[in-house]
């Protein structure tokens, strides 16, 4: 099996460089991690959105889209849990 490419957003970039840093090692290998399982275990699929999922990676949520077709996850959020669904 193919592992999928993972597609970071420009607003994902952006809260990336924003995460402390003793968290930001743990997110970048969680968003490594989906090119090889998009649905890990943990993971949510979000309530009224055809595609948008999330896993959590301690209080930060990562919001992002598979596209299996295409076998593309494209990062759209990384934020903390009290401001990703806003």
């Amino acid at each position: 099996m193919t592992p999928y490419r993972v597609l970071l957003e420009r607003a994902a970039e952006k809260d990336l460089s924003k995460l402390p840093s003793e968290i930001h090692g743990r997110v970048i290998a969680a968003i490594q991690g989906l090119a090889t399982h998009p649905r890990p275990p943990g993971c949510r699929k979000l309530v009224g959105c055809k595609n948008d999922w999330r896993i959590r990676v301690g209080d930060y949520r990562v919001v992002y889209e598979i596209a299996d077709e295409i076998r593309v996850v494209r990062v759209n959020r990384v934020r903390h849990r009290r401001e990703v669904y806003r």
